[in-house]
């Protein structure tokens, strides 16, 4: 009995284990190699359901030229999400809202303080994540303050 009971517990863990990896979003990121805050930021959307697809990259230029990154929106690492660019240190709730959305992508553009990947001593600078419309204007989809 007490081995059935093992058993059973045993399946009903590797088949919810096996649920929920296939429940991870997919999303590729394109990064440089020698790029620590771009680690720190794939350990983050890991950390929040996604299964990343790492893309190292020796021009990040052309890639982000590729995707249709606009300078003005730049950070250091660019990322793919249901055909939209995901660029900089964008919180996983926010790519996640993102690929929902009919934006043609977000950013983080720089490299905020404090975002995912750049924290830093719990200080934190204020950012914005920014839209692409499919108009080519930008929108503010989320503020986050300092601390």
């Amino acid at each position: 009995m007490k081995t059935t009971l093992r058993l059973a517990a045993l399946g009903a863990l590797f088949i919810s284990s096996l649920a929920q990896a296939a429940e991870l979003i997919p999303i590729d990121v394109h990064r440089d190699a020698n790029c620590g805050c771009c680690k720190k930021w794939i350990a983050h959307l890991e950390a929040n359901g996604f299964k990343v697809n790492d893309h190292v990259e020796t021009n990040m230029s052309d890639v982000k030229q590729r995707l249709g990154v606009p300078p003005r929106l730049a950070s250091c690492h660019t990322a793919v999400i249901n055909g939209k660019f995901v660029e900089g240190h964008v919180p996983a709730d926010q790519v996640l809202a993102l690929s929902q959305s009919d934006l043609l992508g977000a950013a983080a553009p720089g490299m905020p303080m404090g975002s995912p990947g750049m924290e830093m001593d719990g200080m934190a600078d204020a950012y914005q994540v920014i839209g692409l419309t499919k108009n080519g204007t930008d929108k503010v989809i989320a503020d986050y303050p300092a601390r």
